[in-house]
């Protein structure tokens, strides 16, 4: 039992780091945030079908209530990430990411209403140390002119991918998880069509290197793994342990475009592992 928690942790633990590539890949990815979310979810939908065929897995769908069920957690995801570019062009990438990070909180207050049971206030202790711990972590804070519009679209996002974990832990038990991501990106790689009449496409090839790379290792195969981790812990759970991505991903920055972390990184740092930690403790239970 102690081996197949720590096997699931693993995996939690590594979708999370490979989720956490996407910063450093879209900070050097040239194009407008629309377009690169469009490339973005029509390559990684390829890449995931391949995957699907190869390994013999059931694309079908069992039912039409599924179906609607599919098509509205393909919309949160892109609504997710649209939000979330517009909360980092509005403001900037410390506030960004902490109000993103309140979907833990979100998740844990939502949970309730799709497994209809009691509010786990643990949960919530934990996520709003998560919370601490982001702001700790962030540079600088303040909200002026259209930072604030930038921090309400960043908790707009973070509801909109806490609703959408909810609705996918919801499948897992009935569906695979590469399945259940395909749907997905053709979701969004439909609703984004219009973009291709708009967006600026004129230096796409140059680079294609970099959005196969955001495509392949930060949605089709960080993405799965962490829908598959659903199967395993519970949506809050899931999003506190996943809270470690900022962690990860300025030790990328670190070691790829050479950004130095700061004093209060170290603080906030240690907060969110903390969290993770007693998280990851009590979940194997």
């Amino acid at each position: 039992m102690e081996n197949s928690h720590t096997k699931n942790l693993s995996v939690l633990l590594l979708a999370t780091l490979f989720i956490s590539t996407s910063g450093v890949l879209g900070r050097y990815i040239q194009l407008a945030p629309e377009a690169i979310i469009l490339c973005r979810a029509f390559l990684a939908a390829i890449f995931i079908f391949i995957f699907c065929k190869f390994k013999k897995v059931d694309l079908k769908i069992k039912s039409k209530k599924d179906t609607i069920s599919f098509i509205f957690s393909g919309f949160l995801m892109g609504a997710h990430w649209v939000t979330y570019f517009y909360a980092l062009k509005l403001s900037n990438v410390a506030l960004g990411m902490l109000s993103l990070y309140t979907f833990p909180v979100i998740t844990a207050f939502l949970e309730p209403f799709f497994i209809k049971q009691r509010i786990n206030t643990v949960h919530i202790f934990l996520a709003i140390l998560v919370l601490i711990g982001v702001y700790i972590l962030v540079p600088e804070f303040s909200l002026e002119n259209n930072q604030l519009q930038g921090v309400l679209f960043g908790i707009l996002s973070a509801f909109f991918y806490a609703l959408r974990n909810l609705m996918v832990k919801e499948h897992v038990k009935n569906y695979n998880g590469s399945m259940l991501m395909f749907y997905q990106m053709i979701v969004i790689s439909v609703l984004l069509i219009p973009v291709l009449f708009f967006a600026d496409f004129s230096n796409v090839q140059s680079q294609l290197p970099l959005l196969v790379l955001v495509a392949l290792l930060t949605t089709a195969v960080g993405h799965t793994m962490m829908v598959n981790s659903l199967k395993h812990f519970s949506a809050a759970t899931a999003s506190i342990i996943s809270s470690v991505q900022p962690i990860f991903g300025i030790i990328i920055a670190y070691f790829f475009v050479h950004e130095i972390p700061h004093f209060n990184t170290f603080i906030g740092g240690s907060l969110i592992l903390l969290t993770v930690v007693i998280e990851s403790i009590r979940s194997k239970k």
